[in-house]
């Protein structure tokens, strides 16, 4: 089974850095209920909150799919290779601490275009 977490969390990390990973057959049922939870899961005004156990529980009960113990330290550990990747791509667009503002379009503004973003 360690075999197991550490190939879903290394596609989960690829995944969140935005490459291709290919997840294993044996983990598709765990990386099923991972993609649901991490859909539902809380963010704080920095970055997103971890999923509790009492999240997975509620969603495995209410989706009637059996986990066992070790499928939730897989999910968890997954939860961790994915807040930090996130955390580790937020750092990639920071230099020194402070955030580089993303690139300037080469579409000029126009009345049109201004209406339809305030709007």
């Amino acid at each position: 089974m360690q075999r197991l977490e550490r190939q879903l969390c290394t596609a989960i990390r690829k995944r969140v850095l935005g490459e291709k990973a290919r997840v294993p057959e044996a983990g598709q049922v765990l990386m099923h209920a991972f993609t649901r939870l991490s859909h539902a899961r809380t963010w704080s005004a920095h970055a997103p909150n971890p999923i509790g156990f009492m999240e997975i529980e509620a969603w495995a009960r209410l989706m009637q799919v059996p986990l066992r113990p070790i499928d939730v330290t897989i999910i968890r550990a997954m939860d961790s290779a994915f807040l930090d990747g996130w955390i580790a791509r937020r750092d990639t667009h920071q230099e020194n601490g402070v955030k580089r503002l993303p690139p300037v379009s080469q579409q000029p503004i126009s009345a049109a275009l201004f209406d339809m973003v305030s709007s």
